[in-house]
């Protein structure tokens, strides 16, 4: 299976500060990658340097086999690649509808806007009955569902997941993962952070476990799921 996504030591700095001190990790193209940890591990900064939004300070992202370690976010996605992030960031102001064009601004070709907004509401029906609706009136988990619809709007190779399912209801969190495993199903490729180490492990094909900005633990997911390693010992559940 060919490796969409390889990352090679990455160490991300703030200042005197360490967000990532050594993470190694691949994605091959097709699959579900789970990124496992604690609050604080640092998935999110993983996963921020990966779309260029966290400057790496050493180690290498390798994306369809070009460093694109240091490039800015503007030209990671329109390589294929689009993070979804923890808090949505939507335009609150602006419709359903407008958030969702907002994703599409990487593409080249604007023809393929109208299929990919079908794409969209086909995944997440919710969305295209409040299409005309500001984003900033909709629930928590409505605006979840529009957060991954906009990073999907860029028809990105890899779509990034950041706690899809942080502060969420728990029949939401099953509808977001099932329409998550119908885009797997359809070919999308996904690393998926999360602290829910069930649903990641249920949904993931893979999984790496980091913890204090390191990675620690890796191998297929139905494996990780009977570690107690990853239960006791990283994750600190009993």
């Amino acid at each position: 299976m060919t490796t969409l996504l390889r990352v090679d030591h990455l160490e991300v700095r703030y200042g005197d500060l360490i967000g990532v001190a050594d993470v190694s990790l691949e994605v091959p193209a097709g699959s579900v990658v789970a990124l496992l940890g604690s609050n604080g591990a640092g998935k999110t900064t993983t996963l921020n340097a990966i779309a260029g939004i966290a400057t790496a300070s050493q180690g290498t992202i390798e994306f369809g086999g070009e460093n694109i370690a240091g490039q800015p976010a503007y030209a990671i996605v329109r390589k294929g690649l689009a993070l979804s992030p923890e808090g949505w960031r939507l335009f609150t102001q602006q419709s359903v509808e407008n958030n969702l064009l907002l994703g599409a601004t990487p593409l080249a070709d604007r023809k393929r806007i109208p299929r990919l907004l079908e794409r969209v509401y086909a995944v997440f029906p919710r969305l295209a009955e409040r299409r005309k609706q500001t984003a900033g009136t909709m629930s928590g988990g409505e605006r979840q569902m529009l957060a991954v619809g906009r990073a999907l709007m860029s028809e990105p190779k890899l779509l990034l997941l950041d706690e899809p399912s942080l502060g969420l209801a728990p029949t939401i969190v099953d509808a977001m993962y099932d329409s998550f495993a119908a885009l797997h199903k359809d070919g999308q490729t996904i690393l998926l952070a999360e602290q829910s180490v069930d649903l990641a492990l249920e949904a993931a094909d893979y999984a790496y476990v980091l913890q204090v900005g390191r990675t620690v633990l890796q191998g297929p997911a139905n494996e990780m799921a009977g570690n107690p390693d990853v239960q006791k010992v990283y994750l600190g559940i009993e």
